[in-house]
């Protein structure tokens, strides 16, 4: 499985960006895909994981009600939808496919990772 995340970008606090992380491989849809994020500095922390089915697993409390997480398997992505954004979501966002069913939260428990995408988020 082959990952690459885009649609990272500059925006202003309040405003809103969609990722989307593009898979290649007939294997993808049996894998549950996490959002990681790591600012400068920062240790890589989940933001929100989707299991193989669709079922949301995960979102952190400081994404929760503001960030969606949604999966097309007959298209092979996965999305993050980021609203009322803040400068504390600037980082560089990962896509990465896990092959466990239950919540991960290390990134040593994914098997696939994309490249990143940053995302600034401007006060």
């Amino acid at each position: 499985v082959q990952l690459q995340a885009s649609g990272g970008g500059l925006v202003q606090a309040g405003g809103s960006l969609r990722l989307s992380c593009a898979a290649s491989g007939r294997t993808f849809s049996s894998y549950g895909v996490g959002w990681f994020r790591q600012a400068p500095g920062k240790e890589r922390n989940l933001v929100a994981q989707i299991r193989s089915s669709g079922a949301i697993s995960y979102y952190a409390d400081s994404v929760k009600g503001r960030f969606t997480i949604s999966r097309d398997n007959a298209e092979n992505m996965v999305y993050l939808q980021m609203n009322s954004l803040k400068p504390e979501d600037t980082a560089v966002y990962y896509c990465a496919a896990t092959r466990y069913f239950s919540t991960r939260y290390a990134p040593t428990d994914y098997d696939y990772w994309g490249q990143g995408t940053l995302v600034t988020v401007s006060s």
